[in-house]
C-alpha cells in the first residue's frame, strides 16, 4: 500500500484518483492492478535529485510543480477538423500525406482515421483506451512490457495514469506505404496529460510512424508526462520519428523504448525544438542476432530552455549493430545534456555499436555538457563513442559574410548545415522535409516552432 500522507502531498495524483480513473473507464483487473501497481511504485519512489547520476544536470524536483497541476480535461469525439484548437489544426494541416492518424487533445483521442484498405488487411490504429476493450489479447500481451513501473518515478506516474493513448498494430508481412501520425497537443495551462504509444510490428511488417506534439505558449506550468513503447519483431522495419513542439511553459518528460528482434531495424529520430524543459530517457534493447537501431537526435535551444536526453543502447544478443547520432545547437541562455551509454553483455559478440553527441554553443552563457559511456562484457566488438562542444566555424561564417550574405543570416546557415548530417539518415524524404521546415521555422521564425 503506498504511503497516503506522501501521495497527498502530490496534488491530484492519488491513489484514489487512479482507481477512479480506471473504473470509471471499465477497465480489466489485470489493468486496473497495473495501474495501481505502478501509483504504488511512484509514491514508493522519491522525486529525484541532482545528487543522483541521472538527474545531476536536470534539477526536476525544483523545476516541476507537480502539487499545482490539474489533470488533463476530457473531450468528446470531433467531426472535422474545425473543432480542433487552432494551433493544432495548424499543425495537422500542415503535415504531409498520411495513411492513417490519430489525434489527442488533452487526456482524449478525439479522432481517428484509419483507411478501409489498411483495416481490412489487419492493421489496427486506435486510441490505446478503444484497444483495452477491442483488442484485449493484444494489448494484455504487449503493454507494459518495454516500459513499466520499474523504468523510474515518472514511467511509474505514467503507467498508473495515461489516457487516451494510441496503439498502432502492423500484422506480419504488411507494409505500410505512407507515414502513420499521431497528433497531441494541451489545451488548458496548468494540466498533466499523460501520453502513451504501443508500437507493435509483427513479422517482416514495416511502418513509419510521425508522433507529434505540441501547445500555445504558457503562462502557468503545463506537464506532459509520456511513454512510448516500440516493439519489432523478427525482420521488422520501424521508423518512429518524434516532433516535440511544446509551447513555453511545458516540461516534457518521456520514457521511450526500442525492443528490436531478430534481423529488425528500428529508427528513431527525435527532434526537440519546444517547452521549458524535456527530458527524453530513450533507451533501445537488441535482443537477437541481426537486430540494427539508429537512434537520432536534433535539438535547438534558446532562451532559457533545457534538454537532458538519456539514452542506453544495450546489447544483448550477438551479431547486433547500433548507431546513435545526437547534434545540438544552444543559443542565449539554453541548455543540452547528452548521457548515453553503450552496454554490451557477457555473450553479445560481434557487436558493432556506435554513438555521437555534437554540440553547437552559440553563446557564452549557453552550456552543453555531453557524457557518453561504455560499458562492455564481451571481447569481441567494435564500440567507440565520441563528443564535441564548440562554436560556430568563423571561416564559414566569413565565406558567407564575403557573399553579402548578413551575419544573423548566416550564422543560422551554418547551423541549418550542422545539422544535415543527422537528417541524411532519415530515409524517407517527405518527414525529412517535414523535419526540415519544422527547424526552419524556428530558426528564421522565432523561438517557439
Amino acid at each position: 500500500m503506498a504511503d497516503t500522507t506522501l501521495a497527498e502531498s502530490l496534488g491530484v495524483f492519488t491513489r484514489d484518483q487512479t482507481e477512479i480513473l480506471s473504473t470509471r473507464k471499465l477497465e480489466p483487473e489485470w489493468l486496473r492492478t497495473q495501474r495501481l501497481q505502478a501509483y504504488d511504485a511512484f509514491v514508493a519512489m522519491p522525486m529525484p535529485t541532482t545528487r543522483e547520476e541521472e538527474w545531476r544536470y536536470t534539477d526536476i524536483g525544483r523545476r516541476l510543480q507537480i502539487e499545482s497541476l490539474d489533470l488533463a480535461d476530457e473531450h468528446a469525439p470531433v467531426r472535422s477538423l474545425d473543432e480542433l484548437p487552432e494551433g493544432l489544426r495548424t499543425l495537422i494541416e500542415a503535415a504531409g500525406q498520411s495513411s492513417a492518424s490519430v489525434v489527442q487533445v488533452d487526456a482524449s483521442v478525439v479522432q481517428r482515421e484509419l483507411s478501409e484498405e489498411l483495416a481490412t488487411r489487419g492493421v489496427i490504429l486506435t486510441s490505446l483506451e478503444q484497444a483495452v476493450s477491442e483488442y484485449a489479447d493484444l494489448v494484455q500481451r504487449y503493454l507494459g512490457t518495454a516500459v513499466n513501473a520499474e523504468d523510474g518515478k515518472f514511467a511509474a506516474l505514467n503507467t498508473a495514469n495515461w489516457t487516451g493513448g494510441t496503439f498502432l498494430f502492423v500484422p506480419r508481412n504488411v507494409k505500410v506505404e505512407l507515414p502513420v501520425r499521431s497528433f497531441r497537443w494541451i489545451s488548458d495551462e496548468g494540466s498533466a496529460l499523460f501520453g502513451r504509444t504501443l508500437i507493435v510490428a509483427e513479422e517482416n511488417a514495416e511502418v513509419v510512424v510521425m508522433d507529434e506534439v505540441g501547445s500555445a505558449d504558457f503562462e502557468r506550468q503545463s506537464f506532459s508526462n509520456a511513454a512510448a513503447e516500440i516493439l519489432a519483431g523478427e525482420g521488422a522495419k520501424v521508423t518512429y520519428v518524434s516532433l516535440q513542439r511544446w509551447g513555453s511553459g511545458v516540461i516534457h518528460l518521456t520514457t521511450d523504448r526500442l525492443v528490436a528482434g531478430r534481423d529488425a531495424r528500428i529508427t528513431t529520430l527525435y527532434t526537440t525544438l519546444g517547452s521549458d524543459l524535456t527530458r527524453a530517457d530513450v533507451r533501445c534493447r537488441l535482443q537477437a542476432p541481426g537486430a540494427h537501431v539508429d537512434m537520432l537526435g536534433l535539438y535547438l535551444g534558446e532562451g532559457k530552455q533545457h534538454f537532458d536526453h538519456e539514452t542506453l543502447q544495450d546489447h544483448v544478443a550477438p551479431h547486433a549493430s547500433s548507431n546513435l547520432l545526437f547534434k545540438g545547437a544552444l543559443n542565449d541562455e539554453a541548455r543540452s545534456v547528452f548521457r548515453g551509454l553503450i552496454r554490451v553483455h557477457p555473450g553479445a559478440q560481434r557487436t558493432d555499436a556506435y554513438q555521437t553527441n555534437r554540440n553547437l554553443v552559440l553563446s557564452n552563457r549557453a552550456r552543453a555538457d555531453s557524457l557518453p559511456n561504455l560499458e562492455i562484457g564481451a571481447d569481441d566488438v567494435r564500440c567507440s563513442h565520441a563528443a564535441t562542444v564548440g562554436q560556430l566555424d568563423e571561416e564559414e561564417i566569413f565565406y558567407l559574410l564575403s557573399r553579402g550574405i548578413p551575419r544573423p543570416e548566416a550564422m543560422r546557415l551554418v547551423i541549418f548545415g550542422f545539422f544535415g548530417e543527422v537528417l541524411e539518415q532519415l530515409e524517407v524524404p517527405e518527414v525529412r522535409a517535414e523535419i526540415v521546415r519544422a527547424i526552419e521555422r524556428k530558426l528564421f521564425g522565432g523561438r517557439r516552432a
